[in-house]
């Protein structure tokens, strides 16, 4: 496995990223998900990843750093295509997007996922995220759930 900063905008990445906006489309409506777009992933102050088997693309994950409620990094757009799920790359995604948040000094990590995803709650639980309110422009949603953790 190996993870590193990609394109969003590259042809295998938005492969990925398409994969991952149907899968989501599956499992909610329009508007409970803030799915961000490949053009938004290219931002200074944000870090996309993609995660790598045999040269091959099977996972991505990103953050970006924010000021709206505190300083803080935003997980976004963790995704692995199913026939590579249960191989610890969401966990290893994870810890890399962390790592490059607390090397510049962001102290706390949040994220918004969906009900309707118990891997995906359960691996949070398990870095040590924990329930929180809705923060920076989020609303609350019925489906939506809102974690954080602090970082070392």
């Amino acid at each position: 496995m190996h993870i590193k900063p990609i394109d969003p905008l590259s042809p295998e990445a938005q492969s990925l990223l398409a994969q991952s906006d149907a899968y989501m489309a599956a499992l909610y409506p329009a508007e409970s998900n803030h799915l961000e777009s490949a053009e938004a992933l290219r931002q200074p102050h944000v870090l996309f990843v993609g995660a790598h088997l045999d040269g091959a693309l099977v996972g991505c994950g990103a953050v970006k750093t924010l000021d709206d409620d505190g300083t803080y990094g935003e997980i976004k757009r963790v995704f692995v295509l199913d026939a590579h799920r249960g191989k610890g790359l969401s966990k290893a995604i994870m810890q890399t997007l962390e790592a490059h948040l607390a090397a510049g000094g962001v102290g706390l990590a949040r994220l918004e996922t969906g009900i309707h995803q118990p891997e995906a709650l359960g691996l949070y639980a398990k870095l040590g995220y924990v329930a929180r309110e809705p923060f920076g422009s989020y609303a609350p949603d019925p489906l939506s759930v809102f974690m954080e953790k602090p970082l070392a």
